[in-house]
């Protein structure tokens, strides 16, 4: 059994709930305020700890009261937080306004942007373990997290979101790369939309594709995954249920998918796995907090 390794951001949610979202320079009334645990990388982490991985998180919090709050939090979830570190400015935050299923959301850094590569260096991955990060720390420290785990013989699973340009380089390093239709047309500089016809999604990801090895997956939401492996292309089917809250699914689902990878699962199993604890998150406020447990998930797949 390897362990989840996740390098990445942790935040507080600040979470506003409206009937719709106010237009540019439009103010609307609100329903209600609420505080999420939050962050990609925390998010990741609580779906693989909840879903019974061995999970450790790398990552700066401030020393202020969302920082404190946040590492009870996450400690409360399991979550190894021994290379979790102080940082020496506020809490990274996220502002996120929610209406119907939709939402909007504006990330502050904060701490994140501290997360350097002296905080990488001493993981302690070895073979069978699961390396996996996002973009909202520096990415030139996921590259030598991703450059120690390939080293170590670890998977590396990349979720490039927000997406921004990433050199060859790092690229490179990634074995499991996760991603929706918009990120993959970013990119692979090309329009795409959840609309698309599969094989041209396929086709866009083969292109971005840095090595032969290396596996893309594609998430389209409520029509399921898209996986390029290697050269086998195959599609997980999606599952119909009412979004309330969808801040956090992808999360959910590279957490899932990393919490499968490390048990040993097989990816078309573990790709299954992660899409159903995703529709079972979105139908929860929060992010952090919408994470599923293992027994849930093996719930819904034992009912379809």
């Amino acid at each position: 059994m390897g362990r989840v390794f996740i390098a990445g951001s942790i935040n507080m949610d600040v979470v506003a709930t409206a009937d719709r979202h106010p237009k540019v320079g439009e103010t609307v009334a609100g329903r209600q305020v609420l505080y999420f645990p939050g962050g990609k990388g925390a998010n990741q982490a609580v779906a693989a700890s909840r879903l019974g991985a061995q999970t450790t998180l790398v990552g700066r919090l401030g020393k202020d009261a969302f920082g404190a709050e946040l590492r009870t939090f996450l400690g409360a979830q399991g979550i190894d937080l021994g290379s979790v570190r102080d940082a020496d400015t506020h809490t990274g935050t996220a502002i996120i306004t929610v209406a119907a299923s939709d939402n909007t959301i504006v990330v502050v850094p904060g701490s994140n942007a501290q997360v350097s590569a002296d905080d990488v260096a001493d993981v302690p991955l070895t073979r069978g373990d699961v390396a996996v990060s996002q973009f909202e720390i520096p990415l030139p420290t996921i590259a030598a997290f991703f450059a120690r785990a390939r080293d170590a013989g670890a998977t590396t699973v990349l979720n490039p979101a927000p997406a921004r340009t990433m050199s060859s380089e790092l690229l490179a390093l990634v074995d499991i790369l996760v991603l929706n239709e918009t990120e993959l047309g970013f990119f692979a500089d090309t329009e795409l939309s959840d609309s698309d016809e599969a094989a041209r999604i396929i086709d866009v990801a083969r292109k971005l594709q840095a090595h032969t090895s290396q596996t893309i997956c594609v998430t389209l939401g409520k029509r399921g995954v898209l996986a390029l492996a290697g050269h086998e292309e195959f599609a997980v089917p999606g599952r119909a249920v009412k979004a309330v809250d969808t801040t956090g699914a992808g999360d959910c689902f590279v957490g899932a998918l990393a919490a499968q990878l490390a048990s040993g699962a097989a990816l078309r199993t573990a790709l299954t796995f992660a899409n159903a604890a995703a529709s079972i998150s979105v139908q929860r406020m929060g992010a952090g907090p919408s994470m599923p447990t293992a027994t849930e998930v093996a719930a819904v797949l034992g009912a379809s």
